[in-house]
């Protein structure tokens, strides 16, 4: 599965985030800059216990780190699984900076005991992210290596956070499933992190009738399709403008970690003629998606974008579809555009034999997705949370 929760797949949220273009409101001190903020720290702190061996993460330790996290996930309980597709993908991000912000543990057998990344999207505008990932071998815990581990991370989110030069607001974030080791949380809390966003893991059977939507005007649906990947990275960044905690996904990490994607999975909502000028004097049209406009590049105004994760169905005990993203631009909301968008990605689902579709959703979405989820018959099976320090 993907490291972090996605959208209507892992959706956003209903704090609007800041817009780092309307300045300081008026009798209020300017925000300090983000170099001052982040406090970081000159250096790192030491990693002594467990009497590990530490170095940085490289392409080639895709086999024992996935060993490594797939062990901690059996351990905790946790409801998937990761390839080595995924591991690699995650090992060969080309904007990850593995040689000063990863870290793993050896033993004296030269086993993998421990690993620690940090991990700052380079797209990020209105906040920028630092996400921290990490674990310990379950037969390793209790001897200090976790808290000493999310020490240095935490310190060296800090610096990637300063070094950003972004000054707009910062977020440090960590994430934990609900039903987790209590001893994560107490970590997370004790570091000052605190519960920011919640997230809910939700399946709908599709045994039940998928729901008929008819679409008004010139829009329809169609196949995901090569040629429309990058109209529907301009219409995901629109839908999620207002989403809290998301930001503009640019070409290179939105074509990133794809190895499960299911195009035969995937729909697009596209409107043949659309009012361009309309659009074109909409303020709120961004300059990417006007520039395609006046080049006549087709226009998706809603997706669902899915995924197969074979790995988790033994895990679940049952198969499934996964709706990684689901969106819809902001001028097209009302219009039933992302249900039909998912409508036909649970009809593909099944047609393909899957007992169920699933989707993960920021309980606080802003676009009401958790009702409309219900209405269609969506579940909760499980959650998770996101901790984070706003800086």
């Amino acid at each position: 599965m993907a490291d972090a929760p996605a959208v209507p797949a892992t959706a956003p949220t209903s704090a609007p985030a800041t817009d780092p273009g309307s300045g300081p409101v008026a009798g209020e001190s300017p925000t300090p800059p983000i170099a001052e903020r982040a406090a970081a720290p000159s250096t790192l702190p030491e990693i002594t216990a467990g009497d590990l061996t530490w170095r940085p993460a490289a392409a080639a330790d895709a086999p024992v780190l996935l060993a490594l996290r797939n062990l901690i996930a059996e351990a905790d309980d946790e409801p998937y699984r990761e390839t080595l597709g995924e591991m690699e993908e995650t090992l060969s991000a080309p904007w990850r900076r593995f040689e000063s912000d990863s870290l793993l543990g050896f033993d004296a057998d030269g086993a993998l005991r421990a690993y620690a990344m940090v991990d700052s999207p380079p797209a990020d505008v209105r906040t920028v992210r630092a996400f921290l990932w990490g674990g310990v071998h379950p037969a390793r815990r209790g001897e200090g290596i976790g808290r000493e581990l999310f020490a240095w991370q935490v310190a060296r989110g800090r610096q990637v956070l300063a070094a950003s030069g972004k000054d707009v607001p910062a977020r440090l974030a960590a994430y934990a499933e609900d039903t987790g080791p209590e001893a994560k949380h107490r970590l997370y809390r004790r570091a000052g992190f605190v519960e920011r966003r919640f997230y809910a893991d939700l399946r709908r059977d599709l045994a039940a009738p998928v729901p008929e939507v008819t679409l008004d005007g010139s829009l329809r649906v169609v196949p995901w399709s090569p040629d429309l990947d990058e109209a529907t990275r301009l219409a995901h960044n629109d839908a999620f403008r207002d989403h809290w905690g998301s930001e503009p996904r640019d070409p290179q990490t939105w074509n990133h970690g794809r190895s499960e994607f299911a195009p035969q999975w995937s729909f697009c909502v596209v409107d043949d003629t659309p009012d361009v000028e309309a659009l074109l004097a909409d303020p709120d049209t961004d300059a990417e998606t006007a520039t395609a406009l006046r080049e006549g590049a087709p226009l998706v105004v809603g997706y669902e974008l899915a995924a197969r994760f074979d790995e988790d169905f033994p895990v679940r005990g049952y198969t499934f579809g996964y709706t990684e993203i689901l969106g819809a631009r902001r001028a097209y909301r009302g219009r039933k555009v992302a249900v039909a968008a998912l409508a036909a990605g649970m009809r593909a689902f099944a047609a393909d034999g899957m007992q169920y579709a699933a989707l993960d959703v920021d309980t606080a979405n802003p676009t009401g997705a958790t009702g409309l989820y219900a209405s269609l018959g969506y579940e909760k099976v499980s959650g998770s949370r996101m901790y984070s320090i706003e800086l």
